[in-house]
């Protein structure tokens, strides 16, 4: 599938080379519900963050969180190894690092 805003190149008539084909008129097609796969929608972050007051933390997120909290370079990759060791990825650890390090900058704003 290609990726949202490719536009394919114009045919140019031949029946050889890249961009062989018959000249047409491109309509212009309604994008699918699945473009729209993995974005957040309102009722979810605000779903998500009701859920998050009531529930809290998870024990790793505590964990990584103690571990940003120290603050030097060898615990912020410990907590990235951790992340990635809970969530399978290392984007998903790097996203989830991210995150912890937002909720302890929230933290510090409140107090």
């Amino acid at each position: 599938m290609a990726k949202p805003g490719y536009v394919k190149p114009a045919s140019t008539g031949l029946a050889a080379g890249l961009n062989r084909g018959f000249i047409v008129t491109r309509r212009e097609l309604k994008s699918k519900p699945s473009c729209r796969r993995g974005r957040k929608s309102e009722r979810v972050a605000l779903v998500r963050e009701v859920v998050r007051e009531v529930v809290g933390f998870a024990p790793y997120e505590r964990r990584m969180i103690e571990l940003l909290k120290i603050g030097s370079a060898s615990t912020f990759k410990r907590a990235l190894k951790l992340a990635k060791k809970r969530l399978g990825t290392h984007r998903r650890g790097k996203r989830k690092r991210d995150e912890m390090g937002e909720a302890i900058a929230a933290m510090r704003r409140k107090a």
